[in-house]
């Protein structure tokens, strides 16, 4: 991960009113996708360390999904002229333009095949309104329709949120930040996540953006189990 100077909590220790959420762990975002993360797989044993022990301690596991039709207006592939990463703002699309990813029913759409998805008690599926993106696990990028994510946790009694997943300056930063302002305690799992690095001042922004509304950082290894 590019280095960003963020105060990581010392520890952490598991309650009643927990949940993981594990955002975009598919094929297309890992090495050899059509939208690659640098070191996207390199996490995934530890996601499933983590996983395993959420599910033992009974709390709620959430994976987030892209779903996008082939035709979606955040690929380059729509607009003559462009390519993929170039700057680009509408409603609901922006800031750059992307490879085509993550089209619905194909392999790069999938999870990774070492994530194991056993884990997961739901998936949120999201950016399927070919108009609109969506990297928040909570909203699209109209910042009005909801996913189902929040009705979702509310009813698991879900009061704070672990973010893990790809990408750190995306889908995990937007996930957290709603999830802040949604008013769920939120912790961003620094070490379970990569970041794309287009543009490359984005993560900067994005923990300057998250440190405003609160949400703490931590590095998995400093999640403690609860107490007997």
């Amino acid at each position: 991960m590019a280095a960003v100077n963020v105060e990581h909590l010392d520890s952490v220790e598991l309650q009643k009113g927990d949940a993981l959420l594990v955002v975009d762990m598919q094929n297309d975002f890992m090495p050899g996708g059509a939208l690659a993360v640098e070191g996207g797989d390199t996490i995934i044993d530890a996601v499933n360390a983590l996983m395993a022990l959420f599910e033992q301690h009974n709390l709620a596991i959430v994976f987030t999904q892209d779903w996008h039709p082939a035709d979606h207006d955040s690929f380059a592939s729509r607009h003559p002229g462009k390519h993929p990463f170039d700057p680009f703002e509408a409603s609901g699309i922006g800031p750059v333009l992307w490879p085509d990813h993550c089209v619905q029913a194909t392999a790069g759409a999938e999870f990774h095949p070492g994530l194991q998805a056993r884990f997961a008690e739901t998936v949120i599926r999201k950016g399927y309104h070919r108009k609109i993106d969506s990297y928040s696990g909570f909203l699209e990028n109209d910042r009005v329709t909801e996913t189902g994510l929040d009705g979702y946790l509310r009813g698991r009694g879900v009061k704070r949120i672990f973010v893990c997943g790809l990408a750190a300056d995306y889908c995990v930063y937007f996930t957290s930040a709603d999830g802040a302002d949604k008013g769920y305690k939120v912790f961003y799992l620094s070490d379970l996540t990569r970041p794309v690095g287009a543009p490359p001042d984005g993560l900067e922004k994005a923990y300057q953006s998250m440190r405003s509304k609160g949400v703490q950082f931590l590095n998995s290894a400093n999640i403690r189990a609860k107490q007997k």
